[in-house]
């Protein structure tokens, strides 16, 4: 118990003091946490510009297991590969979330064979949800009636957005077969249409506006 206050304590006097700071998550497991290097920086820009947000414009990295992770209230995790959290890092997670922070985890391709077995190990008792259409993230800023935009097509499968909630609070939101940082990226990158790119922005500053706010 005193362990779980102090954790709270740590994460309301950091959420007061820059709540407007938000990082990247350098996991373990070999799989590339670094992919999309110019997404967030341009959905911070996209999102102070058109919703009101006033993130500082570079993105930090923190990993897992330090005490640096609850300094910042949203947090993002990416990339194609494998990914490993110990024991200890699955702990503090556990402890960054139920203080009140948020992730989202944006599968790149790849991701999603690893990722349930090592969201298990942060909570045990908890199953990921799909989140319903009419879910409050899907137009927090932005309307998207059908949920989940797809933004690059690998293999035809549509679009999902799941969840890990504790009571009724989204702590933890995992967009798969959607390709969300794609979209973010420098348009000469994957050349995709202005509406596209537009598309998973506006997507994206729901994600934040959503996590920002509850």
């Amino acid at each position: 118990m005193k362990k779980a206050l102090l954790f709270l304590g740590i994460f309301v006097l950091a959420h007061a003091a820059i709540a407007q700071k938000i990082a990247v998550l350098k996991y373990n497991g070999g799989g590339d946490w670094y992919a999309n290097p110019t997404a967030l920086p341009n959905l911070i820009k996209y999102s102070n510009e058109n919703i009101g947000t006033a993130i500082n414009t570079k993105p930090e990295t923190v990993t897992p297991g330090t005490t640096d992770i609850f300094q910042y209230p949203f947090v993002h995790m990416t990339g194609h590969g494998n990914v490993f959290f110990s024991k200890e890092e699955a702990e503090n997670l556990r402890n960054y979330l139920l203080s009140g922070g948020f992730i989202h985890i944006d599968d790149n391709y790849g991701m999603n064979q690893y990722l349930p077995k090592e969201l298990k190990k942060v909570f045990p008792e908890k199953e990921l949800e799909e989140l319903p259409a009419n879910h409050p993230i899907f137009s927090s800023s932005f309307n998207f009636p059908n949920g989940l935009p797809k933004i690059h097509e690998h293999d035809n499968n549509r679009p999902q957005a799941f969840g890990l909630f504790e009571d009724s609070r989204l702590i933890l939101l995992f967009t798969y077969e959607s390709d969300l940082g794609d979209g973010w990226e420098n348009q000469e990158i994957h050349n995709d249409p202005e509406e596209i790119r537009l598309k998973a922005l506006r997507m994206g500053a729901n994600i934040i506006k959503y996590a920002f706010e509850n």
